[in-house]
């Protein structure tokens, strides 16, 4: 059998005999192409990144990784979330408008440090595009982690504690986290990255609004 039919991998060797000694190479010792190398992440963000990667494969987790992206392009979700409860809590209005606020300004400063950083999002790797579009190309931090962990700081502080009901914009923000990296989009390490810059944003004007004799971190007391 001649090496241009078929490789030891399984994979088509017409495919490979068009790509690069190098890249072959890479592909037949499990390291990817040379633009995987190259793609501007660590070599963690890379074993990370294939692993959810392949959890993409799965219909059930696509669809949902796609949903989840979608809902929190441009913060969409977390600022519909934040205008349902001023206006359904109108004793706090202030508050969830200040919260976000929050949500917004941690969107924002993401999209500010993605123009200085310019990291290339991640390459396709194995043939497989990104399941979702993206609104731009680069990919640190992720807006995507800002947004949902500024709302899941700001959010979380205005529930009711009872019920488990705080831990709900927690759960769907790491989930969103995630889910950027199953649809191929992001580095992990632009995820951790978007979820501390979105959490400090978010905490900010608790520690700098001034307190009241009637509140404490902007709940009544």
């Amino acid at each position: 059998m001649r090496y241009g039919d078929f490789h030891a991998d399984g994979t088509d060797g017409g495919a490979l005999a068009d790509r690069t000694g190098a890249d072959a190479l890479a592909e037949r010792t499990g390291g990817g192409t040379a633009a995987d190398r190259t793609g501007g992440g660590t070599a963690a963000d890379r074993r990370l990144l294939a692993a959810l990667r392949d959890c993409g494969d799965r219909p059930a987790v696509a669809a949902a990784a796609r949903s989840l992206s979608y809902a929190g392009e441009h913060a969409a979700l977390w600022l519909a979330a934040g205008l349902t409860g001023a206006a359904a809590d109108p004793a706090r209005r202030s508050a969830w408008l200040r919260a976000t606020a929050a949500v917004a300004g941690a969107h924002l400063a993401s999209m500010a440090v993605k123009r200085v950083v310019r990291r290339p999002r991640p390459p396709e790797s194995g043939g497989r595009a990104a399941l979702v579009r993206t609104a731009g190309r680069h990919s640190f931090p992720s807006s995507h982690a800002a947004s949902a962990s500024a709302a899941a700081v700001a959010f979380g502080a205005l529930l009711p504690r009872g019920g488990g009901r705080r831990l709900l914009p927690a759960a769907v923000a790491a989930a969103m986290c995630v889910s950027r990296v199953v649809v191929g989009v992001h580095y992990p390490t632009d995820v951790l990255a978007g979820a501390l810059l979105g959490g400090f944003t978010a905490r900010v004007p608790t520690v700098t609004r001034p307190r009241t004799a009637g509140s404490r971190n902007g709940r009544p007391v």
